[in-house]
């Protein structure tokens, strides 16, 4: 290991300090203490599976992973993200931007070359955000909520209001086929959340983000490339993003002007949930997964307990709040414990 590794290191472990236990609890009891998301999940799926009969059918669980992955995919990149310090809330735009310039461009006519489409328009985006953030200074906030406005923007005037739809006879292949019984889309979600995962704890990368995350200073006194790192993060976040949009168009067959509308709050949402720190510098990928499949089967459960649409938003934003609440309540009891 360099010495700008282990400063990184360093710089990671001074603002996570180490757990200490009694010893009086197993080892996998220990670890059950501290996995509040995931306790939250078990409780929900008890409760959906007692209030409704669907639930648990395998149709309603096959919706549930194709409504959950996109999500999920969009929570990954402000993961990595908001782990580095920032926070990106322009990735509903960038999704939806991605979603029908891939399906529309050159009539749709093939996937190939949508997926280059949406995972250039992603990384582009993603890469400006970077730019503004890393090299000019400027808050991650105001630059994402700019490039939210553009996003958005554009994709009204490409689309006119109108939805979009791909020519080529295969372009939905990929967004509803499924392999051993889940969906193939679901099964892209959980490479990518390992693959995340591997990226971020056993890579200098990935120790170089949560350094800057935990405390930027010390990072950039320590030798670590800050700009270019953060530049890094925010155009793989756009690319994962991209990504997300094509795969929305793939399952939808369609791109519709609205199309990752209100994914950025749902986004961040998952991430808090899941038990990542805004501040940056503290957060597991199991967590943002969890996060995910919480908000999922939130808004899967209203939905099958007949609540008006013009209550549902209400339910889901009472819900998040119960939940990150026990989530802060959870990381606060755990680092206290002796």
């Amino acid at each position: 290991m360099t010495a700008t590794d282990r400063a990184a290191a360093d710089a990671v472990a001074g603002e996570q300090p180490a757990k200490r236990y009694s010893g009086a609890l197993p080892s996998g009891a220990q670890w059950l203490r501290h996995q509040y998301p995931l306790l939250i999940l078990v409780a929900l799926l008890i409760f959906a599976s007692l209030t409704s009969d669907a639930f648990l059918t395998g149709r309603n669980l096959e919706n549930l992973v194709l409504q959950t992955s996109v999500a999920g995919i969009v929570a990954l990149a402000q993961f990595i993200v908001v782990i580095s310090g920032g926070i990106d809330i322009s990735v509903g735009s960038v999704l939806g931007l991605s979603c029908v310039l891939c399906a529309g461009l050159f009539s749709g006519t093939s996937v190939l070359l949508a997926v280059v489409v949406a995972l250039a328009v992603g990384a582009l985006l993603g890469t400006a955000n970077g730019l503004l953030i890393a090299f000019r200074g400027l808050e991650p906030f105001i630059v994402t909520l700019g490039m939210l406005a553009l996003g958005r923007g554009l994709v009204y005037a490409y689309t006119e209001g109108v939805p979009v739809r791909p020519a080529a006879p295969g372009f939905t292949a990929v967004g509803t086929a499924t392999f051993a019984g889940v969906p193939v889309i679901g099964w892209i979600w959980i490479l990518l959340a390992v693959g995340m995962a591997f990226l971020l704890r056993r890579t200098v990368f990935g120790r170089r983000v949560f350094a800057i995350g935990s405390r930027r200073e010390a990072a950039q006194a320590a030798g670590i490339p800050v700009r270019t790192t953060l530049v890094v993060v925010y155009c793989l976040a756009g690319l994962l993003v991209g990504l997300g949009g094509f795969l929305l168009a793939s399952r939808v067959g369609a791109a519709t002007p609205t199309a990752g509308m209100n994914f950025e709050l749902d986004a961040i949402a998952a991430v808090v949930i899941g038990g990542t720190r805004l501040r940056g510098g503290q957060g597991r990928v199991f967590g943002a997964v969890v996060g995910t499949v919480i908000f999922g089967v939130i808004t899967n459960l209203l939905v099958l307990l007949n609540v008006s649409t013009f209550l549902q938003d209400a339910f889901r934003g009472a819900l998040i709040l119960i939940a990150v609440t026990l989530a802060t309540l959870g990381r606060k009891k755990a680092r206290e414990t002796p």
